[in-house]
């Protein structure tokens, strides 16, 4: 099962968009692969997201390993803080 972080290429939120970027940066930094999803190119994409993660209203970044939530960008910083991010991530 790999690491999937569900993402948007069209947002006009900052904020999203600088959670997207750390989370990915952050990964590629500890050489942790993962699979990025661009849920605006698909809207089965979103739903899928939206259905792991148990919110029917979630918005990214959100991420996953396989069909198992780990998490969102809050969970990733505190994970990051708390030095657990192997944890929260199922690794």
């Amino acid at each position: 099962m790999s690491l999937t972080v569900y993402f948007t290429s069209v947002s006009s939120s900052l904020k999203i968009k600088k959670e997207q970027d750390h989370i990915m940066s952050v990964l590629k930094s500890k050489k942790i692969p993962f699979n990025a999803v661009d849920i605006s190119q698909n809207p089965q994409d979103k739903e899928l997201m939206r259905e792991i993660a148990g919110n029917p209203t979630a918005l990214p970044p959100q991420i996953c390993k396989g069909k198992k939530y780990c998490g969102d960008a809050t969970g990733f910083q505190e994970a990051i803080e708390e030095e657990k991010l192997e944890s929260f991530l199922n690794l």
